[in-house]
């Protein structure tokens, strides 16, 4: 685990001004504690350029409406060698329009950065969308406090599911305990107390429960509302005192003067947990839907207070199942009857205080801290492969720990009891379009793959189910696999592609050499043997390929099968003379256009020529391999796969999108076939190169795959990345992550040899 030494939380200094224990300032102390070596700074965002009272812990300070401030705080923070940024992003706190100028510092932050999102808007300006989706995107991940806000990112902002958090808003570690002693210490012994706290201003909606007043006090004659906290600087900078003036001749109006306290001051956190415990009813009649938290709100709820709210956003989610009461906007009449029945029913307003505090165990800071700590470290993690991705891809040669880890839970999650699903909608398995012996066969190869040292191996399950799909999709009337399948497991053909039959075919190959159990690999070999003559009819170069991958590794296993070597000698034979028909001094290739999988029929040709000890195999796959990579190679240097809009093209140079996973793996396949064939280092500089295009090294700087799960989405658009991750695409990348993986521990092997000759 990543022990994180210096952690930067940015956020707006007002809030502590106002006597509200926020995150920016009560979480950073929460961290330090959870970790005891971590040295928590926060960069405090001014209001207007005017600083209010602030911890020692500032680090530096921002007058929001100078952009070289942000500038200087981003020196600040790199010169610090800070492992991550905290934003707290909230609307209006920074400077520029829709608070524009917090990009800039942003944008030159060289650390991960993860933002806490305090409001997510349901219809935002075009500006306000803008730097908000800016905001996003610069972030390895965003944190919402509710349920809501993760809906909102995923609907109205198109933000990927795996980089979003949901940690609910925190609060002190804090006894479950009468009111009576706190009531007798403030003052108000022997009274029934409503509380309201926060900054005074119209959205507040303290009218409603002003006028509510006479009717509780009609059951409830002791009872008294107090309403703690300061109007909001910006309203007195604007109206002076007017809007809480309104309030007191409201509620001398109302004739409850003298049950409607205003205490007009700042308070610190233990005076404000003090006014919490003596209430017997902590009231949040806001007007505004779209709260996404409420600091107060989680607070009393945290001291097991009996809460009523109106239907807010974040009020909605954590009042639900009993665990609170919530009443309709701006309805007096609503809120004094749900305030009168808890106020005269103890056993009611004790239940819900019980089931309030139990429920909100999780959200003490103590427990927050750690959830946030494992969000920077995933965050830091991510950031490390990015950075790898785009700077430095050697590192994937050099250190057998910088490939990633291989996570499995999304394939998994893809499976059932048939097989693997073809496509997903997002992340989720989609059902409508069934499965297919492409993708089958692929996942028979990855449980093949991981059948090595230093991997977990597949379910023995698992893999037999990929195996019996195989089996299934053979049809011995015509002598070749199907392929499509619909989800109630009827067939959609009688014979698939050549491509799939040769697909299959190679699956079965690497079975038969490399599986787990032993009569699995007689069953490959009987199957591999029963379905090959019919390839001799082929007219696919790639099915040519497919079969030849097969042939390479059943032909390890079975060496004496004559019928098997002629036809690897056939289909090797009709791949160089297509490359020799076709290659011209600037076109280098089988045909007069690039497909799918090109880097498959260099890989075939290497392994075959390697295998039958035939240079003129081999020397046409790494020619044409070489040729590919020059056409796969960004201005920039870094990977392209050949685009499917320009798919047989003719003779043009490939189109840019959209780029796919599959392109990858077969091109690391390839170049470390290559690498294995003549040991040119260059060729391991390629696959590693080409691997980072998952990671982030593309057109777009957009990692394709969530290395938690292990999910990979479907592709690169020439504005965005293709969010669905389905079967095709989460096997691509995992065999691409097994070649680098095991190249990786050759390198290590290889490094640890030396050592001991040294």
């Amino acid at each position: 685990m990543t022990v994180f030494s210096r952690i930067a939380f940015i956020g707006n200094s007002l809030p502590r001004r106002c006597g509200i224990a926020t995150f920016t300032t009560d979480l950073q102390s929460a961290v330090a504690a959870a970790r005891a070596d971590s040295k928590t700074v926060i960069v405090a965002m001014t209001d207007h350029g005017h600083f209010y009272d602030y911890p020692a812990t500032v680090g530096i300070q921002i007058n929001d409406e100078l952009i070289n401030d942000y500038i200087r705080a981003a020196e600040f923070l790199n010169n610090g060698h800070f492992d991550v940024v905290s934003l707290q992003h909230e609307f209006g706190i920074f400077g520029g329009e829709a608070g524009s100028d917090i990009i800039q510092l942003l944008s030159l932050l060289k650390m991960p950065i993860v933002t806490t999102l305090h409001t997510v808007l349901a219809e935002p300006t075009a500006a306000q969308k803008d730097v908000f989706t800016r905001v996003v995107e610069m972030s390895s991940k965003v944190v919402v406090m509710a349920e809501k806000g993760r809906e909102l990112l995923r609907t109205i902002y198109q933000v990927a599911e795996e980089k979003i958090e949901i940690i609910p808003h925190g609060i002190p570690e804090f006894a479950f305990v009468e009111p009576d002693d706190a009531k007798t210490r403030l003052g108000f012994a022997g009274r029934s107390v409503i509380l309201t706290f926060g900054l005074l201003s119209p959205n507040k909606g303290i009218e409603f429960m002003i006028d509510a007043m006479p009717s509780i006090l009609s059951t409830c004659p002791g009872a008294v509302y107090v309403v703690l906290g300061a109007t909001h600087p910006n309203l007195v900078h604007d109206e002076g005192e007017t809007y809480r003036e309104s309030l007191i001749a409201r509620a001398r109006e109302a004739g409850v003067a003298d049950h409607v306290v205003f205490l007009d001051r700042f308070v610190d956190q233990e005076t404000l947990l003090d006014f919490i415990s003596m209430c017997d009813v902590y009231v949040t009649p806001y007007l505004n839907e779209s709260q996404m938290t409420s600091g107060t709100l989680a607070y009393s709820f945290g001291l097991g207070k009996a809460v009523v709210s109106t239907p807010y956003w974040h009020a909605r989610e954590l009042l639900a199942d009993g665990r609170g009461i919530i009443v309709p906007f701006a309805d007096a009449n609503a809120i004094g009857v749900e305030i009168e029945k808890l106020l005269i029913n103890a056993p009611l307003r004790q239940a819900m205080r019980k089931r309030a505090y139990a429920s909100s165990r999780s959200m003490t800071w103590e427990r927050t801290a750690e959830r946030y700590m494992s969000v920077f470290e995933n965050a830091g993690r991510r950031h490390r492969l990015k950075t790898i991705a785009k700077s430095d891809t050697s590192t994937l040669l050099r250190d057998s720990r910088a490939p990633p880890e291989m996570r499995i839970g999304h394939f998994l999650s893809m499976c059932d009891d048939t097989g693997l699903f073809q496509h997903a909608v997002h992340c989720v398995p989609d059902r409508l379009h069934g499965y297919c012996i492409d993708d089958n066969a692929r996942a028979l190869l990855l449980a093949c793959a991981l059948n090595t040292p230093g991997e977990l191996r597949l379910s023995e399950v698992l893999t037999s189910r990929f195996a019996a799909f195989v089996q299934h999709a053979w049809n011995p009337e015509t002598h070749r696999f199907r392929n499509f399948m619909a989800f109630d497991r009827s067939w959609l053909e009688e014979s698939g592609s050549e491509d799939s039959h040769g697909r299959t075919l190679w699956a079965l190959g690497v079975c038969a050499l490399s599986d787990a159990n032993p009569s699995r690999r007689t069953w490959a070999a009987a199957l591999f043997a029963e379905a090959l003559p019919k390839v001799g009819d082929f007219l696919s170069p790639r099915a040519w390929a497919f079969v030849l991958l097969g042939l390479d590794a059943y032909c390890t296993t079975v060496t004496d099968n004559g019928r098997a070597n002629a036809i690897q000698t056939v289909l090797a034979d009709r791949l160089v003379s297509l490359l020799e028909k076709v290659e011209t001094s600037d076109w280098v290739w089988f045909e007069d256009g690039l497909s799918y999988d090109n880097a498959r029929l260099c890989q075939a040709l290497i392994l075959t020529g390697t295998a039958m000890k035939r240079p003129d195999y081999l020397n046409a796959g790494l020619r044409s391999l070489r040729w590919l990579l020059t056409q796969q190679t960004s201005a920039s240097g870094q990977f392209r796969p050949v685009g499917t809009e320009g798919f047989h093209d003719i003779r043009r140079q490939p189109r840019s999108f959209d780029q796919q996973p599959v392109e990858a793996a077969a091109t690391i396949a390839a170049s470390l076939a290559a690498w294995r064939a003549d040991q040119n280092i260059e060729w391991k500089s390629e696959a590693a190169r080409v691997f980072a295009w998952f990671l982030g090294s593309n057109d777009l700087s957009i990692p394709l795959v969530d290395l938690e799960t292990g999910s990979c989405r479907d592709g690169l658009h020439p504005d965005r990345a293709n969010e669905n991750r389905g079967g095709e695409s989460v096997v691509s990348y995992l065999l691409g992550l097994s070649e680098i993986r095991h190249m990786a521990r050759i390198a290590e092997d290889q490094s640890k040899s030396a050592t001991r000759v040294a």
